[in-house]
């Protein structure tokens, strides 16, 4: 053989040594990447615990002023207004006359009335006087036949009859024309005045009141609280408010009244405080915050706010057992001093994972 054909064969064989050797240290390298992925370290979550506690929660809920009492006065009967004896911002007293008002074709009618009503009674009165002299004059057996006898008797039941239906009548037209005459149902002032002397009003119109008129030395605070807390308050208990008008003055209320129905669109209960103005300082219409606190539920868990998940299906926190995640569906209540109350199937002393997601999956090993 020449000495190049051992040159060649002698660059084959080397060739052919490295590239096993290059096979075998790619092969070492790969397998050195994957022994971390083997043994990858088990997730260390941060861990709370289920503690059975309640969780007083101080809120902060809107609430408005509204009068104790108040009405749209409108028209009873058509006519036109002749005085309007009070104004925008006027104090009244019950009974007080506020409008007088003038319908000419009323007083004609009444006086119509009357005059039907005094000859129905002068005619009963006639018939009833015959029907009597009758009545003696038959006692004489053959002096008067009974067919007229009962004639008679008919006439006079016929004429009392008509004599009451007139005075009715006449009755009902007065007290029409009482109508002119605008009094006020009670004590209170004055808030709206659409009406002038000259302006004619309709009983007929409901759309705009000519006067308006609110309680206020008395007023109502209403608000909408939640029925999970509503359930827990009961009448007579002391709410503190503030009013936008006032800032930084707290004022006390109690509860008077609660309304013993849940709203179906926003589930709460409208609840209502008694509130005394007796200084005229309130207004109905006036924005509150009322500020009270919840003692929340009676047998509640607490966990940390972080550990409830909220998504758009459901709500619930994550627990730790036998080692592994597991999601358990809660309904939250009171919150406060970073902790939150759940109700759901969660004991006491379970470890919950404190700041929960939801990347966190069903089942995942806990160191």
């Amino acid at each position: 053989m020449k000495p190049s054909g051992i040159n060649k064969v002698y660059s084959i064989i080397c060739l052919i040594v490295c590239a096993v050797w290059a096979t075998g240290c790619s092969d070492n390298n790969a397998v050195e990447k994957k022994k971390p992925e083997a043994g990858a370290p088990v997730p260390h979550f941060q861990l709370a615990t289920a503690l059975q506690q309640p969780v007083e929660q101080t809120m902060k809920l809107p609430a408005q002023l509204a009068a104790y009492q108040e009405v749209s006065i409108f028209p009873k009967v058509n006519g036109y207004v002749k005085m309007v004896l009070v104004d925008i911002g006027s104090p009244v007293r019950t009974g007080q006359l506020l409008m007088v008002l003038e319908a000419p074709e009323l007083q004609q009618a009444s006086m119509q009335a009357k005059e039907r009503y005094a000859r129905a009674m002068a005619d009963y009165t006639i018939s009833r006087e015959n029907y009597e002299r009758l009545k003696q004059a038959a006692r004489t057996p053959g002096a008067i036949s009974p067919m007229d006898l009962a004639t008679a008797k008919a006439r006079t039941e016929a004429d009392s009859a008509l004599s009451n239906s007139e005075k009715a009548n006449w009755q009902m037209q007065q007290t029409m024309m009482g109508y002119l005459q605008v009094t006020a149902p009670f004590s209170g002032i004055i808030t709206q005045r659409n009406v002038h002397p000259g302006a004619l009003v309709s009983a007929e119109s409901k759309s705009i009141p000519m006067l308006e008129l609110k309680e206020i030395d008395h007023l109502r605070l209403q608000v909408d609280i939640p029925e999970y807390i509503a359930a827990a308050l009961r009448n007579n208990d002391t709410l503190s408010f503030f009013l936008s008008a006032y800032p930084g003055k707290r004022l006390t209320g109690h509860i008077a009244r609660k309304s013993m129905n849940i709203s179906a669109q926003y589930r709460s209960e409208r609840v209502e405080l008694d509130v005394y103005n007796k200084d005229n300082t309130l207004s109905p219409g006036m924005y509150a915050d009322v500020l009270f606190k919840s003692k929340g539920n009676p047998h509640p868990l607490a966990v940390p706010r972080s550990a409830v998940v909220t998504s758009t299906e459901r709500k619930y926190v994550i627990v730790v057992r036998n080692g592994r995640t597991q999601k358990v569906d809660v309904t939250t209540g009171n919150e406060g001093n970073n902790a939150i109350e759940i109700l759901g199937d969660v004991q006491a002393g379970e470890q919950v994972i404190a700041n929960a997601n939801d990347e966190i999956k069903e089942g995942t090993a806990v160191k």
